[in-house]
């Protein structure tokens, strides 16, 4: 084996099947009809997308080119068609099922509310008048600074409506960290609130808004404020606006701008490893198509499926699957205002219920939280209605994936585990689940129309089963992220230069098995260096995480003299009682030679710390990048923008070394 590849050394062998039932009913109801599709997709690439665009999107204008691939790496989809993407998410369904419920919105104090399509429609309409009433037009920066509520889903359609461009900033982001956004997508309008609510607290949005725009923000003009909690909040007169007032008079009809398919729709900011946050810049038509088609391929969605996808719209994930994808697919989606252990950790369980939500999609972080609080709190829950169960975020770790089919989908719900990135726009490697079998742990193979392969350092490919390498994608996809907002060249550099713009770098390791399913073993920089093994930190935490007692694991290497990297865990513990030092010694004891085990004396770890939680970005990944400085005693210069709470690096014990 060539040891600058990655090493996989955990086996994961159990194998679950799709019920007849449930693959009778599917939309790819087999693996005969899926590997129609893939040859399809493979015999004429760009046929296969062209009949895609034609056959989900609704176009005022049609395309004649498919793909552009005069100046790669930065391509182009359908660049010469037209189209409005808020037009294909809610007009084209009034016809037929403007009456159906769109939006069930539950806020963290119990109140409910619904909105139908043709509702829907009038509140887009009437807030995109606002918003040109403001003098905001098309190419427009807009900021959208929201709790979790319907008026967060308004604003960005009504972005789209228009034209503007609409970046979402987290409602739990700091000032410095909203400032930051302003300033470089140089924004001219600011749509806040004057709070929301988390874990039964409000969370100050206006207050947090007035801090930033004091700073400097010299481009925002206006800011409409959303009225969600009454609490007494400065307006200064000139700029602040109410949102109530000024949709009060406005119209309820607004025509669609027509863009260009390439018109840009939306700016996301992702944390980089330094500096400050890269603004990941996604297209229209391109954007629009994959998350369709991923609604139909991975959720199997149907007209009669409630899907909730409980990530925040200050996501990709929440605008791939929560305002845009779901929309334009014509489903009902559930959101959510609050944390998903307020007032107790059956909260989401009782929205499933309640709602009688079918299709539910969330973190690996979340799954092992309700472990962590035990299976006795679902169970107490009619879930029934669920029939497809979904991962997103960081890989699962199959004991997660475990519980998950057993407690939550009584073992007779699929579980798509879904890898994309913010980058991807939408999911690249994912089960379709009436067709494929699944692996606790995998994401199984690559959706129709994407080409990924695994590579070596000089880019050849890897396909020795448990041989691992750098994941890439080798054709252009119409998801794919455009640039980066103002950096042409950093976009290049992350993500091409190192194959010389060959391949998209997704910055993952992975390996195939046998049956050719991909396994994601971490990020390349977490990659350890063992005794000459490179070794994955998924799989070590991976069986951590099997053990009884171990709630989560995140793995990162230390410098060691002998072996190269010595492995450090950073573990939290499901029972919150703490251990006294004979204990903890014991316990640190039997987790090594668990782990000797379960995978192999190479994946032991040298050194075992103990966390009451570890730092994490508010989707859920952990942030290893700051275990690693906090680890060695470094001061903290990455960018932290996307941090869950920066009490957790100071509860982070150093290494001993």
């Amino acid at each position: 084996m060539n040891k600058e590849n990655i090493e996989s050394i955990l086996h994961e062998k159990r194998i679950f099947f799709p019920s007849s039932e449930f693959s009778a009913a599917a939309h790819i109801p087999s693996k005969d009809n899926l590997h129609k599709i893939h040859s399809i997709a493979n015999r004429d690439f760009e046929g296969f997308w062209a009949t895609q665009a034609k056959t989900e999107l609704t176009w005022h204008q049609d395309f004649t080119t498919v793909l552009d691939r005069s100046n790669p790496p930065f391509y182009g989809w359908f660049i010469d068609g037209t189209l409005n993407v808020s037009f294909n998410c809610i007009d084209r369904h009034l016809e037929a099922h403007g009456e159906k419920i769109a939006i069930i919105s539950e806020r963290e104090s119990g109140e409910i509310t619904t909105l139908t399509y043709r509702q829907l429609y009038q509140r887009v309409c009437r807030f995109a008048n606002v918003l040109k009433s403001q003098g905001v037009s098309i190419g427009d920066r807009v900021i959208i600074y929201l709790p979790m509520i319907s008026e967060a889903i308004i604003a960005m359609q009504a972005c789209a409506r228009i034209g503007a461009i609409h970046s979402v900033v987290f409602g739990g982001f700091s000032a410095q960290s909203l400032k930051d956004r302003i300033e470089n997508t140089r924004a001219k309008l600011l749509i806040t609130a004057d709070g929301g609510y988390r874990g039964g607290k409000i969370v100050p949005l206006k207050a947090t808004a007035d801090i930033a725009l004091a700073k400097g923000c010299p481009t925002i003009e206006q800011v409409i404020v959303l009225k969600c909690t009454n609490q007494s909040i400065t307006i200064e007169q000139g700029r602040d606006i109410w949102w109530h007032e000024a949709e009060a008079n406005a119209h309820d009809k607004c025509t669609p701008t027509w863009v260009n398919a390439e018109h840009p729709l939306f700016i996301l900011y992702t944390s980089g490893s330094t500096g400050k946050p890269k603004g990941i810049q996604h297209s229209s038509a391109g954007y629009l198509l994959g998350t369709i088609t991923t609604m139909k391929w991975v959720f199997d969605i149907r007209q009669e499926d409630i899907f909730w996808c409980t990530a925040d719209v200050g996501w990709i994930t929440g605008h791939s699957y929560v305002a845009y994808g779901p929309l334009a697919a014509g489903a009902t989606i559930v959101i959510y205002e609050g944390a998903p252990s307020f007032p107790d950790g059956g909260r989401f369980w009782k929205i499933c219920q309640d709602h009688k939500v079918s299709i539910f999609y969330t973190a690996p972080t979340a799954i092992r939280l309700f472990m962590k609080m035990g299976k006795e709190i679902p169970e107490s829950y009619d879930l029934s209605r669920l029939r497809l169960l979904g991962s997103v975020g960081e890989p699962i770790n199959p004991e997660a994936w475990i519980w998950y089919h057993q407690v939550i989908g009584r073992e007779r719900c699929p579980i798509v585990d879904t890898w994309w990135q913010t980058e991807t726009g939408v999911h690249m490697i994912a089960p379709v689940p009436g067709a494929i079998p699944t692996k606790p742990g995998s994401c199984t193979l690559p959706l129709p129309g994407i080409c990924v392969a695994i590579v070596d350092e000089e880019g050849n490919p890897v396909t020795s089963p448990h041989e691992g390498g750098h994941l890439v994608i080798t054709q252009p996809w119409p998801s794919m992220v455009r640039t980066i907002w103002g950096d042409k060249q950093s976009y290049y550099d992350i993500y091409w230069r190192k194959f010389e713009g060959k391949y998209y770098l997704a910055g993952d390791s992975a390996h195939l098995d046998e049956d050719g399913y991909f396994w994601i073993l971490g990020r390349d920089d977490d990659i350890l260096n063992v005794a000459g093994h490179r070794l994955g930190t998924m799989e070590i935490e991976s069986a951590l995480v099997a053990h009884p007692q171990v709630a989560e694991a995140a793995i990162i290497g230390r410098p060691d003299g002998i072996k190269g990297e010595a492995i450090l865990a950073y573990i939290t513990l499901k029972d919150i009682e703490p251990l006294d030092e004979e204990k903890q010694n014991l316990l640190i004891q039997e987790l090594r030679i668990w782990v000797s085990h379960q995978i192999g004396p190479i994946a032991r770890p040298d050194e075992i710390k103990f966390v009451d939680n570890l730092p994490k970005t508010r989707s859920g990944k952990i942030m290893r990048r700051l275990l690693r400085s906090i680890s060695r005693g470094e001061i903290i210069t990455q960018d932290i923008s996307t941090l869950e709470s920066e009490s957790t690096l100071a509860q982070t014990p150093q290494s001993k070394s």
